[in-house]
């Protein structure tokens, strides 16, 4: 049923029960008078239109919308109006019809008054109280769902970043193969095909296999290594039950990209990047994937220089698993850098032992 016949459904079926059963009190006690019949028909009519039209004033003037303290002053005083119309039009008839001389008609009036008073606020605070809670819980959804909308554009943003200085580097390194060695620069324009288009398909998925994020790790590693040649050295090794655990697109390469220029390319003689990634139990009892990425470079030259990607995993990490993932960088030991990244297991991840170690 609608909110709309349950509406009118209670408005016909609570008014004629309150007025009747005061017709019926009323019958028993002087017997069945035809007027005071018609008089709660007209009673029952004339309550439905006045809450009626109570309910149309707070839907056009958006009451339930207000703050409390504005709210209660209007809500009492539609309920003496209410009260007022509903005794100014019965008194008179009460009292012709009763005839009690000991009545009078300020007094009469005075306590017609406070009985609709009471009834009136039944019905008022029970229809605002119900609308009130339900604007409320509503505009709680909204507010969730705009922060909930807020945080995947932020997330959007930040799997699309792709560093521009790498695309230069890349295209370099090519170019330079073109004449001398034509398969490895047709080897590399597949390679850094493949990385643009998975980050271009980044602000589409929140996370992909751990075994397609390694490929892309692996596929710039292998544009860096035309560039570096053998001042660096790359070791890639992943526990084969985590190849289809799900990470944030982009993350792992961004890392990796860091370390290598904010490490690798600064010493003199080269260094390495090494990238392992394992499952393990945390004191949750739950699985985790841990991810650990060490190369050469110092700490210090990371944060000054700003470190690409280090805030953006920070933040994508949060965003996704919030306290449950995690993401830290230290100096391990002199000359070498590490960072962990912690996900959590989700309910898509799917393991398979069989895979081999990925290495390179």
């Amino acid at each position: 049923m609608s909110k709309q016949r349950i509406y009118w459904f209670c408005q016909i079926v609570g008014w004629t029960l309150l007025i009747m059963v005061d017709f019926i009190i009323y019958w028993i006690d002087d017997g069945f008078i035809p007027e005071v019949f018609y008089l709660a028909l007209a009673d029952i009519m004339l309550g439905i239109s006045l809450t009626h039209l109570y309910r149309l004033t707070i839907q056009r003037w958006k009451w339930v919308r207000l703050p409390f303290f504005q709210l209660v002053p209007r809500v009492l005083a539609s309920v003496v109006v209410l009260a007022f119309i509903m005794s100014i039009i019965n008194v008179p008839v009460d009292l012709e019809l009763i005839m009690n001389q000991q009545l009078h008609g300020l007094s009469f009036f005075m306590a017609t008054m406070v009985s609709w008073v009471k009834t009136m606020l039944a019905w008022v605070l029970s229809y605002t109280a119900y609308h009130y809670v339900e604007r409320t819980r509503q505009a709680e959804i909204e507010k969730i769902l705009l922060k909930s909308s807020i945080r995947e554009t932020e997330a959007k943003v930040l799997r699309s970043q792709l560093n521009p200085h790498f695309m230069f580097n890349a295209l370099n390194s090519i170019r330079a193969l073109v004449h001398e060695n034509p398969q490895k620069a047709q080897l590399g324009i597949t390679q850094l095909s493949n990385i643009l288009r998975n980050s271009l398909l980044a602000d589409r998925r929140k996370t992909v296999e751990l075994r397609e994020e390694i490929k892309t790790v692996q596929d710039y590693l292998a544009l860096e290594k035309v560039r570096y040649e053998e001042r660096l050295d790359c070791r890639v090794s992943v526990d084969p039950q985590a190849n289809y655990w799900q990470v944030p697109p982009m993350m792992l390469q961004t890392l990796v990209e860091n370390a290598i220029k904010h490490g690798v390319s600064k010493a003199v003689n080269g260094g390495f990047v090494e990238l392992v990634g394992r499952i393990v139990t945390g004191t949750s009892g739950r699985d985790e994937l841990h991810i650990r990425i060490r190369n050469t470079g110092t700490l210090g030259d990371k944060l000054a220089s700003g470190g690409f990607g280090l805030k953006n995993t920070s933040q994508r990490l949060d965003l996704l698993y919030g306290s449950a993932g995690s993401f830290t960088i230290e100096q391990e030991s002199p000359g070498i850098v590490v960072a962990n990244v912690q996900v959590p297991q989700q309910s898509d991840s799917i393991f398979n032992p069989e895979r081999e170690t990925v290495t390179q």
